[in-house]
């Protein structure tokens, strides 16, 4: 079956992921792209006694009907030289010098390979701290990260994509007010997301209005006490002018750590919604929503639950198998994933389901859908991973984690949903992206190194057409970033579904994440958009709503705060 894909999918496929002849000239088309990455997904099949073309057969329609896609890495890779198909990594920063340069060293082979990395530098001893060997001062965590984010700068991931990292920072470190302000500078860490690891006894302080302890890695010691409220100010005020710190609520992502044997969970992927231990990996999949929806006779869409299951159980296997058909950049990466086997199922086009059903995004009843929707996903998700440990034996690791105990199933996967940002995959799919509401409706999207794409919501135009109110002004009036609140040839109904990111308070962003993550084995991933004239304290509100709600992390951009930001639009009372 040949895809259908738009003109913005064709070019990412061009640029990132077809292949080349050595030239640079294109020598695969879509199809036979998804042709190959099915073929090499199957020929796992073989290790367990099935058939291979049979699922050759079925994960290629599962792609090229984009009912489903993988994480880049895989598109890209499987089949190929690199064969490296995971996204996402977590490496352990130790402290000493031999570690840290073994973590700078790994990072750039995982980039070079098309992964992105994440970090705790927890473990580091602060600035100024005595180093016996030498009888010298530390430099500190925020030091150490100039030279992975330099790292980062002089490798171009697979010749694809420059590499991205997670910096992660426990909000009782000595050096926290430091790596707080570490992005103050935007010409500073460019290859770094970071966040804050926040503690239920920091959270407790805060509510309490007291100090805490700031505590030296290396002696265990107390070094001095601080002001709860004091470090969360900076947090605020930080992510308020430019986007970060995000946080992570690091003791609730270990409540829901399935393999605590193995370790704890210190840090994140570099989009934050995927928890892993030191040396794990995890690779991703979205399910696009739009192609399980069913169209009645009488007009109006409805969700076919069938479908999505059938989608599901073939999406679970497939990332199972792509495991087993993974060359991992570094052995102890092969142990720890294989010993775990986690896979993150995940969805995009949420905010075009939500138009097919008339359901305006940020209410009660599309809080009610997400609840609704992903519990139906995890709970078949887990049922397609027992079923699979029944066929292949359960994860390795198994005894001791979360599925040792009386009347559970065995499983084949430690976790298997994540929602993932989804941002050119969902290009590729012609969906929105992630559980995201639409950033706008007409809107400018930069990514490729700086290639931008005009962009309208292709949901939009395609209402507009079947609806009869189509015409060629509106579109490029909505593509100039017009509000279509002020057209008197726009129904009022699509109106009220066609909700934007600014058009939803900060509180009501939260809540749809706290929806999804109350059945999402990993994190989700989703940003709590405000306009730019929002104040300090809408960041403060959306920080403590998201750990009241239940969420692992949180992260807050206040658009127009960055130089280059991946969306933008051209009406700046709202972008």
């Amino acid at each position: 079956m040949k895809p259908r894909l738009n003109e913005n999918a064709m070019t990412v496929l061009e640029r990132r992921y077809l292949k080349r002849d050595e030239q640079g000239n294109l020598t695969e088309t879509p199809e036979e792209m998804f042709q190959r990455v099915a073929k090499n997904i199957a020929s796992a099949e073989e290790l367990y006694g099935s058939e291979p073309e049979e699922y050759e057969e079925r994960f290629f329609e599962l792609m090229s009907t984009l009912r489903f896609l993988p994480n880049s890495p895989t598109l890209m890779n499987a089949g190929r030289r690199l064969q490296q198909l995971s996204a996402c990594f977590v490496l352990p920063v130790e402290d000493s010098i031999e570690s840290i340069f073994e973590a700078v060293k790994n990072t750039a082979i995982i980039h070079q390979s098309g992964g992105g990395t994440g970090f705790s530098f927890s473990r580091l001893r602060p600035a100024n701290d005595i180093v016996a060997s030498t009888g010298g001062l530390a430099s500190g965590p925020v030091s150490f990260m100039r030279v992975f984010n330099a790292a980062t700068e002089a490798i171009k991931q697979g010749g694809t994509r420059r590499g991205a990292n997670m910096g992660v920072l426990r909000v009782d470190h000595p050096d926290i007010m430091e790596f707080i302000k570490a992005k103050e500078d935007p010409e500073e860490f460019t290859n770094f997301n970071i966040s804050v690891a926040l503690t239920d006894a920091f959270m407790e302080a805060l509510q309490e209005d007291r100090e805490y302890p700031l505590i030296n890695p290396r002696t265990g010691r107390i070094t001095e006490k601080k002001r709860a409220k004091e470090v969360f100010q900076l947090m605020v005020e930080c992510a308020w002018k430019g986007g970060e710190p995000g946080i992570l609520f690091i003791d609730r992502m270990n409540r829901h750590n399935p393999t605590p044997l193995l370790g704890l969970i210190e840090a994140t992927n570099p989009c934050g919604e995927q928890p892993l231990l030191p040396y794990e990996s995890c690779n991703l999949g979205s399910v696009n929503l739009n192609m399980v929806l069913r169209k009645s006779p009488q007009g109006g869409y409805s969700i076919d639950y069938d479908e999505l299951a059938n989608t599901i159980r073939l999406a679970v296997r497939f990332l199972d198998n792509v495991i087993d058909m993974n060359r991992f950049p570094l052995p102890e990466i092969e142990k720890m994933t294989k010993n775990t086997r986690k896979i993150g199922l995940g969805i995009m086009g949420f905010a075009d389901l939500l138009v097919r059903l008339n359901i305006p995004y940020g209410t009660r009843e599309s809080f009610h859908l997400a609840e609704e929707l992903m519990g139906f996903i995890t709970s078949t998700a887990w049922q397609s991973s027992q079923e699979l440990a029944q066929e292949r034996g359960p994860f390795p690791c198994i005894k001791g984690s979360i599925f040792d105990k009386e009347g559970s199933r065995p499983a084949r996967n430690a976790t298997t949903t994540t929602i993932a940002p989804t941002g050119t995959l969902s290009i590729i799919a012609g969906c929105s992206s992630g559980i995201e509401p639409y950033f706008a409706l007409g809107y400018i999207r930069r990514i490729l190194g700086g290639v931008t794409f005009n962009e309208i919501v292709p949901l939009f135009r395609n209402i507009a057409e079947e609806e009869g109110f189509y015409t060629e002004e509106l579109m490029e009036y909505v593509a100039k970033g017009g509000d279509i609140r002020k057209r008197e040839d726009v129904p009022e109904r699509i109106k009220e579904i066609f909700v934007t990111a600014f058009d939803i308070e900060p509180e009501l962003h939260v809540k749809m994440q706290a929806a999804f993550q109350k059945h999402t084995d990993n994190a989700v991933s989703k940003t709590i958009n405000l306009p730019h004239q929002a104040s300090p304290e809408k960041v403060k509100e959306s920080y403590l709503f998201a750990y009241r709600l239940g969420c692992k992390g949180v992260t807050v951009y206040r658009s127009g705060t960055r130089k280059e930001q991946v969306l933008s639009c051209k009406n700046s009372l709202y972008c």
